[in-house]
């Protein structure tokens, strides 16, 4: 791997910059460069000293002595039979553990990553690619369980083949973590030759890292002591401004046991810094422009379901950002380094103190309030408003949503507490009653929005009109708001149309993204309507997803004098696409782009090149059987799909569509049988058992047919097609009661659809 510093260079750079300030000019030219952290030391030694041992210094470094904290002093680790040793040779460090072909091989520790809890290692491959070691070092003191090497996945066997073996594209570094982890990184994939030429700037999270370049603020400064007046560049010369200009403060109303900012924050660039970093995204660009919109460099994940559970709080990995969002915190003005000191990275003071600079101790420290012992963690405002959940084995990091314990929600959506976190052999029922006692009911008609997304996510007809408003609400929280626009596509519609006619025009640039990652259910005409102004969005990604969506639109219907903004966003898409061209969903979203184009020949290439690189994936398997399907090429996706299942055969999707082709093939004996294990492996996808129940009722067994839907409506009370399935079969089977039953509940959850009404005055003439 060629790693460049690029340090030299800057400094070279930033000397002819100054060169260009004319004696007595004002005007600046060129770009700021990257100086290093050395330049900043000089004027900003505290910070620099606070800088110094944080997480952000030491996220990444070369491996040598005084960096390596594991035990490489020839001692091993077994797991699930595989035994991996850790030594030294020659000054270096080697790791003897299972390879790509599931032999033991030595490997190099070329890099360390991360630094508390625990210690990840590097190895380098050719091509440049540096992969994570599944073998990490706990740097927690020996009294924690630490000072002990530990697999990533502690109680699970991850065998070559698997789609999280540590040589995989999934724990791949210049994929994954590398851009949060060193400063001005570039990834550099060179798709042709498929090799990394990954650069940075500083092999760590480093001042200008946050700052942005720093040579025109040093040029200023130098200017400054020469004796220049200090308005020869805007703001210092400083890439971006974090510090706040505005001189608020946070103060206590005469009646009020909780303070406001005495001036309302006007923007958020902090946190949009931070966001680059800390929070679930993929990269749509390597020219990270420090101040501009965070939807102009990255591609956010919203509450989803995998990622959050319903009611926002964090399942998967998420790294902060959403959760904050949707605090009153946030919404109140309350930006990182009004709790962290922002050069360390620590808070700034330890326990309820913290919060006490905000909310009054005298509110809040006593019993009154929380009623639990004050020497014990009941008492303590992280435990029940930030409450812990543990990644990685045994990194645990608090959710920043900062919200009230809702025991009440987990008894209704299988949510998590931080009442039952610490009461874990009591039940949510007795927490919620707890509360209940102490602070009273929650007031009718405040529901959740938790209990909006449960909804939604199960199609349940009464979320609908509840994901409206609360898409429409601008006092929301925009991450929730951005979330209830894509829980719409669920119901497409009028109702739905007609709420993305406000959402597509909002001010706020993830509303608008939200709104274009749906709007395909809107029909062509409301496409074109919807989706072309926002061809020359201020920001990146609702360009570029304006352009995805008019893909969906024959491009005849599109004006001409529209067609070049068109042209250039959906170049900007395909750009950013191919920036991770190293990763399988890059060439899956190339195929369905080529696909709505027309382009059959590119969309199959591009398929074909996702399965390449990932066999694990089964979405590239689907597309590209697909398209054989479309092309008239049945045999060839038959092969493709029975190929996947012999790698993969608990793919339930790979199992449904290799049952649907034998459906068109005739060959039903044996499509049932692929339709029926999709559906068992997937019991969460209504749309699986519909099919096999109308499978079932198709090939002459009714009563199964009946017994299995039964069973699959249990699961999905509300959906339409399994309804409407158990209604006309137990008609058919002379069942009129049982059948009206299914039809007035088809009626009472979609009282709007005429074919329902239809369906029970037809069963009412029998």
């Amino acid at each position: 791997m060629v790693v460049v510093s690029i340090l030299m260079l800057s400094h070279c750079r930033r000397q002819a910059e100054t060169a260009n300030i004319m004696e007595g000019s004002d005007q600046v030219t060129g770009l700021p460069e990257y100086a290093g952290r050395e330049s900043c030391k000089r004027c900003h030694e505290k910070e620099y000293n606070l800088f110094t041992g944080s997480d952000h210094d030491q996220a990444m470094d070369t491996a040598m002595e005084g960096t390596v904290l594991g035990n490489f002093d020839n001692v091993s680790l077994t797991h699930f039979g595989v035994t991996s040793r850790f030594y030294r040779r020659d000054g270096k460090f080697f790791v003897e553990t299972e390879g790509p072909e599931g032999k033991m091989e030595e490997f190099e520790v070329r890099y360390t990553f991360g630094i508390r809890p625990l210690q990840q290692y590097l190895i380098e491959f050719p091509g440049g690619a540096l992969q994570c070691l599944p073998l990490c070092w706990d740097t927690r003191p020996a009294e924690d369980g630490g000072q002990r090497w530990f697999h990533i996945y502690h109680d699970e066997r991850i065998p070559p083949g698997d789609l999280l073996f540590w040589t995989r594209i999934t724990q791949n570094w210049n994929y994954m973590c590398a851009e949060c982890h060193s400063t001005n990184l570039r990834k550099n994939f060179d798709y042709t030759t498929e090799t990394y030429h990954t650069t940075w700037s500083e092999i760590d999270v480093s001042c200008e890292a946050c700052h942005g370049p720093g040579s025109r603020h040093i040029d200023w400064a130098e200017l400054v002591e020469q004796g220049r007046q200090p308005g020869i560049y805007p703001d210092m010369g400083l890439t971006v401004r974090v510090k706040d200009t505005d001189n608020a403060t946070w103060v206590f109303d005469p009646d009020s046991v909780t303070a406001r900012r005495s001036v309302p924050r006007h923007n958020n660039l902090l946190v949009e810094m931070c966001s680059r970093c800390h929070a679930r995204r993929s990269t749509i660009s390597e020219n990270y422009f420090h101040g501009k919109s965070f939807l102009d460099t990255h591609w956010p994940s919203l509450l989803d379901e995998d990622l959050y559970f319903p009611d926002g709080q964090i399942r998967d990995e998420v790294y902060v950002y959403a959760s904050f969002l949707q605090s009153k915190m946030f919404r109140a003005g309350v930006v990182c380094k009004d709790c962290h000191e922002p050069h360390s990275g620590k808070v700034f003071v330890l326990g309820n103190a913290l919060c006490y600079r905000c909310h009054m101790a005298e509110k809040y420290g006593g019993r009154e309030h929380h009623f639990h012992d004050p020497a014990r963690e009941g008492a303590s405002c992280f435990e029940c408003h930030m409450p812990e959940r543990t990644y990685m084995v045994i990194d645990p990091r608090r959710d920043h949503s900062i919200r009230v314990p809702r025991p009440d929600l987990s008894e209704k959506l299988g949510t998590p507490n931080a009442c039952n976190k610490c009461h874990n052999d009591k039940s949510n029922q007795w927490a919620a009653e707890y509360l209940e006692e102490w602070y009273g009911k929650v007031l009718p008609g405040k529901e959740h929005y938790g209990e909006v997304f449960w909804a939604g996510r199960q199609q349940y007809p009464e979320a609908h009109e509840a994901l409206r408003r609360i898409s429409l609400d601008t006092a929301a929280s925009a991450i929730v708001r951005a979330t209830a626009v894509s829980l719409l596509g669920n119901y497409p519609g009028p109702e739905t149309v007609n709420v993305l006619t406000n959402t597509v025009k909002d001010s706020d640039p993830l509303i608008r993204f939200a709104t274009l990652s749906i709007i395909q259910i809107a029909g062509e005409d409301a496409i074109i309507d919807l989706a072309l102004p926002l061809l020359q969005d201020s920001v990146k990604l609702v360009r570029m997803l304006s352009a995805l969506a008019l893909t969906h639109v024959p491009t005849q219907y599109l004006p001409r004098t529209s067609l070049k903004r068109w042209n250039n966003a959906l170049g900007e898409y395909k750009d950013a696409l191919m920036i991770n061209a190293d990763h399988p969903s890059t060439h899956v979203n190339l195929g369905n782009l080529y696909l709505n184009l027309g382009d059959f020949e590119n969309a199959e290439t591009s398929y074909k090149k996702a399965i390449e690189i990932e066999p694990g994936i089964m979405v590239s398997y689907i597309n590209l059987a697909d398209l054989y399907r479309r092309l008239n090429r049945e045999e060839e996706g038959e092969q493709l799909l029975r190929n996947a299942l012999d790698l993969h055969p608990e793919l339930s999707a790979v199992q449904y569509a290799l049952g649907l082709l034998l459906v068109r093939k005739n060959q039903n004996e044996e499509a049932m049988v692929h339709l029926k294990q999709a559906a068992l492996l997937e019991p969460e996808n209504p749309h699986y058992s519909y099919v096999y129940g109308i499978g079932l009722n198709s090939y002459g067994k009714p009563e199964e047919a009946v017994s299995f839907l039964e069973t699959a409506l249990s699961r999905h009370p509300y959906d339409r097609n399994i309804l409407y399935s158990l209604s006309t079969i137990n008609h058919e089977q002379g069942r009129t009661v049982k059948a009206l039953e299914y039809a007035k509940r088809l009626i009472e959850n979609y009282p709007d659809d005429p074919n329902y009404r239809q369906l029970n005055v037809f069963l009412q003439s029998q």
